[in-house]
């Protein structure tokens, strides 16, 4: 048997079975959104007053309760300017932002390559279906000898219907994507602007001693 005869028996499973898939991963897509926004939503903190707390504390050189302030919040900023006041070398500081920045972007950015994934391919599998109901069309074409029929409509529809699918699925995962991500980078950034106190904290310490 050649690869056409294989296809084309593989055609004759219908679209039906691509779009199941389609929905499959739609939902794990799903699962992922709200485990994603979940997880951000619960990290979450008064920035502005962690800053002034984080700020005030430092002005006082009161670096214990400067130290508790950061512990007692669950947001990430907190976490990545945490490992830099551990340190009392500025530049031993900033490696350890370095890492906890990356550590952290990793945590936030976890299943996400999913969602990425699924919202470049999703078009292509409804086209995968697509085609398998155009090679169905043609069947149905050839056995009404080049009549227009009730199956041949049927088969062409849902050709379509898979390409559709595929689009349904693929432009909210990739907006979703695209929103995790400006939401993990402003994050990020709001947590290099706290460190960075932490950091000028320690240098005015280390040129005091």
């Amino acid at each position: 048997m050649n690869i056409v005869e294989k296809m084309s028996g593989l055609s004759q499973a219908g679209a039906g079975w691509v779009m199941w898939v389609l929905v499959a991963l739609s939902v794990v897509g799903l699962g992922v959104v709200l485990e994603r926004t979940v997880v951000l939503l619960l990290s979450r903190d008064n920035m502005r007053g962690l800053s002034q707390d984080l700020s005030a504390a430092l002005l006082r050189r009161d670096r214990t309760r400067a130290a508790h302030r950061l512990q007692e919040s669950p947001s990430f900023e907190a976490r990545i300017a945490g490992a830099a006041l551990e340190c009392s070398d500025p530049a031993q500081a900033r490696e350890r932002l370095a890492g906890a920045s990356v550590l952290a972007r990793l945590d936030m950015q976890r299943h996400l390559a999913f969602l990425g994934t699924l919202g470049n391919n999703a078009p292509f599998v409804g086209l995968f279906g697509t085609v398998i109901g155009i090679i169905r069309a043609f069947s149905a074409l050839e056995q009404s000898a080049g009549q227009v029929s009730a199956s041949l409509m049927s088969e062409v529809g849902e050709a379509l219907v898979a390409t559709a699918v595929g689009l349904l699925v693929a432009l909210p995962a990739v907006a979703f994507f695209n929103l995790f991500q400006r939401v993990i980078a402003a994050r990020l950034g709001r947590a290099q602007a706290l460190a960075h106190e932490v950091i000028a904290y320690l240098e005015l310490e280390s040129a005091g001693d």
